[in-house]
């Protein structure tokens, strides 16, 4: 086969084969790799995210020197539906995900389990419109970007709910958090469902601001996830990971512009327009975590993050986004977060 043959092969290939392969050498040599040439765990933990300063914290503390690459490997992936992709096909351990997301993974059969709640939304998930869109109303029959997974979903069938609009209204426009910056400025769409940092740089760009998450308190929640094989095998790999999530954000409340200095990088942010993006969100610490996650604190109650899940579930199953009907309480592992935080 000749070589331009070759190559017009390669690029005709999916998107999807091309991920698998990438993440299959990537993920998979490397532990290998490392665990042949030094003392390192029985098994590194793969944890998966895409780019959201409620999961930024974790680079933080890479950046610091609080995670050591032979116990917790940060994978970077350009989108939330490629992390989901890639905790399906069993290439990473653990994933940064909306709450949501998470239900979507039960759906399919998976098994995770829910260890840590990172942030939650009061703000910084937004719906943006063009500078000559100035109230939500006026998306009626426009355009509006929205990503494909559960998260985009949901944030515009609940705008649509509130204001009583109905969802054939509008025309939706599948669009990647990746391309929705690009999208937005060539003008191929009104409007986009969008998050940080994309959110910050469109309104600093003129956009105007239609419907954020404070509209939903306490409805969009991050979380990070670890596969239950993996908490059961190395309960002390996922102590690790929780102590140094903790240290970062000590350190954010202590030092918040140095902070946001290292987290604005990887975030093309300035550190103002960064400190601004935290401000969208609530970063609960340990004490709120062990609330949400566990049910220490009173004899026979249930999990608080519980009925944020069980609300959310009936949404998404309302709109097909779900299959089944799921018990959200099998995310929660019976191994209490409290007791492996301090192992």
């Amino acid at each position: 086969m000749k070589f331009s043959q070759t190559m017009k092969y390669f690029m005709h290939l999916s998107s999807t084969y091309l991920l698998n392969a990438f993440l299959t050498i990537s993920l998979l040599f490397t532990p290998l790799f490392i665990s042949g040439c030094s003392d390192a765990p029985e098994q590194t933990l793969r944890l998966g995210t895409n780019i959201w300063p409620g999961y930024e914290p974790l680079y933080l503390a890479r950046e610091r020197g609080h995670l050591d690459e032979e116990k917790v490997r940060l994978v970077e992936l350009s989108s939330s539906s490629q992390v989901l992709q890639a905790y399906r096909n069993n290439l990473i351990d653990a994933a940064a995900l909306t709450l949501d997301e998470v239900l979507l993974l039960l759906d399919s059969g998976e098994s995770p389990k829910i260890i840590l709640v990172m942030d939650i939304s009061n703000g910084g998930d937004a719906i943006i419109g063009q500078p000559e869109i100035t109230k939500f109303k006026d998306i009626l029959g426009k355009r509006v970007g929205v990503e494909n997974n559960a998260l985009g979903a949901y944030v515009i069938h609940r705008a649509l709910e509130i204001y009583g609009i109905d969802k054939n209204a509008v025309k939706i426009i599948p669009l990647d958090i990746n391309e929705q910056e690009n999208a937005f400025k060539m003008r191929k769409v009104d409007a986009v469902v969008t998050f940080d940092p994309v959110r910050s740089r469109l309104l600093k760009a003129n956009a105007n601001l239609l419907f954020d998450s404070r509209r939903l308190p306490g409805e969009i929640v991050d979380v990070l996830i670890v596969r239950n094989t993996f908490l059961t095998n190395q309960p002390h790999t996922t102590s690790y990971l929780l102590n140094a999530w903790y240290r970062s954000l000590a350190y954010m409340k202590r030092n918040p512009r140095e902070a946001a200095q290292i987290l604005g990088t990887r975030m093309k942010l300035n550190v103002q327009d960064t400190l601004s993006a935290y401000n969208e969100l609530i970063l609960p610490d340990k004490v709120q975590n062990q609330q949400m996650l566990s049910n220490a604190n009173e004899l026979g109650a249930k999990p608080k993050l519980l009925s944020t899940a069980l609300k959310l579930s009936t949404v998404m199953k309302k709109t097909n986004l779900l299959q089944n009907t799921l018990n959200p309480e099998q995310l929660f592992p019976t191994i209490n977060v409290d007791q492996i935080s301090n192992e």
